[in-house]
């Protein structure tokens, strides 16, 4: 099973890293065992920063179709990112370490890609850390789709069947600390939960 990340779907996220969001979707991979699905979150363990980064993730289903969706934490060594940027190296450091790809509990999803981000009846995201709102947006405001991201996988990349998407994250990202409490949900419009997670970073 492969974890298909995508970066910068949502504009205002590419701007507050300082980065021009790219014409087609880009994308990174996660080793399988990232997978975290439980709490406390060991912020602590990790040798650098770790940064929250909360996302729609899609497990594909038959036909390369949305078959499940659950809320997801990309979590980030924004640092160690930083400086592999800088160094023009893969960002593995950055993006693949231990308990990294945290991944709510899924609920099955009966329509399409685009039903997704449909402005009154798809997702959306909400983070809260220690009850304060810091990331929050409807996947109707993504400039690079979960459809985009799908269709450009297939033309290159080995997708399959129970594979991963992480869609991208909305604007707010910023540094867990142990101690502080998280709630990630996936949402509807109307606010009806659909995937949530709650965790101690410890």
């Amino acid at each position: 099973m492969a974890l298909w990340c995508t970066i910068r779907t949502f504009a205002k996220h590419a701007k507050e890293l300082g980065n021009k969001q790219p014409a087609q979707p880009v994308f990174f991979v996660k080793p399988e065992n990232c997978i975290t699905t439980v709490s406390p979150l060991q912020i602590s363990k990790h040798p650098g920063e770790v940064h929250h980064e909360i996302e729609c993730v899609i497990r594909i289903g038959d036909n390369l179709q949305v078959e499940a969706v659950a809320v997801g934490l990309d979590l980030t060594d924004r640092a160690a990112q930083s400086i592999c940027r800088e160094q023009q190296i893969p960002w593995a450091k950055g993006k693949c370490f231990t308990d990294s790809a945290v991944i709510g509990p899924f609920s099955d999803w009966e329509g399409d890609y685009n039903s997704l981000v449909d402005e009154t009846e798809g997702l959306a995201l909400l983070l809260t850390v220690n009850g304060k709102v810091v990331q929050q947006a409807p996947l109707s405001q993504m400039s690079i789709t979960p459809l985009m991201q799908i269709e450009a996988l297939q033309q290159w990349a080995p997708v399959c069947q129970g594979d991963y998407l992480f869609t991208g994250t909305p604007a707010g990202v910023g540094q867990l600390h142990a101690g502080d409490q998280l709630v990630a949900i996936l949402q509807t419009i109307n606010g009806d939960s659909v995937s949530r997670f709650e965790a101690n970073c410890v």
